[in-house]
């Protein structure tokens, strides 16, 4: 199995050459390694443009940033393009440790022949960088299911979503789905776009694979820590939330969402403008329309 990393970046060269250094440092090596670059401007080109990697590499420097949706569709797409049997995608604050992709490719090798069909993802453990403890923010969804693996004598269950923060996905999974919603733009596209790979076959959760994921505290997303500064930011999730639910689920999973984000905002003392403010960015989501491009052939 050929698999292409993609890692997103846009002005976190400080982190970035982590990410890489330890990409270059798998045990099970990494076939390629794309590198999109969200119009960074912290010398993040100048960097890359001068590191000599130790794996084939392709940088591409986009003009404008598109988000980190834009960014893994335009990855996911390259790496697709290059014939790479799977997708590794990671966000540039991912540190994979140094067996984290082994068991991913090895657990999908195994799910094909044990279970009968190859799964659409395998994702990693995702550990806070700071104490090693589960990472809030990248709790995959299990299927209702998610055992019956385990029945079978093997180590990994199914899942039916999971962040980018070290998710591979499968050529197979990306050729009948499609490549990311790039008109998310940020937040809740790795959910919508493994959401939809579920449909077409579960994932998998493979727990020897881990990553360490660097927050500045381990905390999962909380509609009640809206503020001034970072509500640009909930909106987004707000809309793409509510979009995807619309789409892939049904209104009234769309609805229940909705009623938590309230909870949630009144629960913590949101001032009223921001709620409303909130509550408009979701309204949109009932009209707004996930992108879904199928990735190109093979260059």
């Amino acid at each position: 199995m050929q698999v292409g990393a993609v890692v997103v970046t846009f002005n976190r060269l400080g982190m970035l050459g982590q990410t890489l250094d330890a990409l270059e440092a798998q045990e099970r090596p990494v076939d390629h390694l794309v590198i999109i670059n969200n119009a960074s401007t912290d010398g993040t080109r100048e960097y890359l443009e001068a590191r000599e990697f130790t794996v084939p590499t392709t940088v591409k420097h986009l003009a404008t940033n598109t988000g980190g949706a834009g960014g893994f569709a335009e990855g996911t797409d390259v790496a697709y393009g290059l014939g790479m049997d799977a997708v590794w995608l990671m966000d540039d604050d991912t540190v994979p440790r140094p067996g984290a992709l082994g068991p991913l490719v090895s657990s999908l090798e195994d799910a094909e022949q044990r279970l009968g069909y190859l799964p659409s993802f395998a994702c990693s453990m995702v550990l806070w960088s700071q104490d090693g403890a589960l990472c809030e923010m990248n709790v995959p969804e299990p299927t209702w299911d998610w055992a019956r693996p385990l029945a079978v004598g093997a180590s990994y269950t199914l899942m039916k979503s999971c962040s980018f923060v070290s998710a591979l996905i499968t050529r197979e999974a990306i050729h009948a789905v499609g490549l990311p919603s790039a008109n998310f733009f940020i937040w809740y596209d790795d959910a919508e776009y493994t959401h939809r790979l579920s449909k077409y076959r579960p994932g998998i959760f493979v727990a020897e694979s881990k990553v360490d994921h660097q927050l500045p505290q381990n905390r999962g997303v909380n509609w009640g820590d809206v503020n001034e500064k970072n509500i640009w930011k909930f909106e987004y999730g707000a809309r793409n939330q509510i979009a995807s639910a619309v789409k892939f689920r049904s209104p009234t999973i769309a609805a229940s969402l909705a009623e938590n984000m309230i909870k949630q905002m009144r629960g913590s003392g949101v001032p009223k403008g921001l709620r409303l403010r909130l509550l408009k960015a979701a309204a949109k989501g009932l009209v707004f329309k996930p992108e879904i491009k199928q990735a190109r052939t093979v260059r």
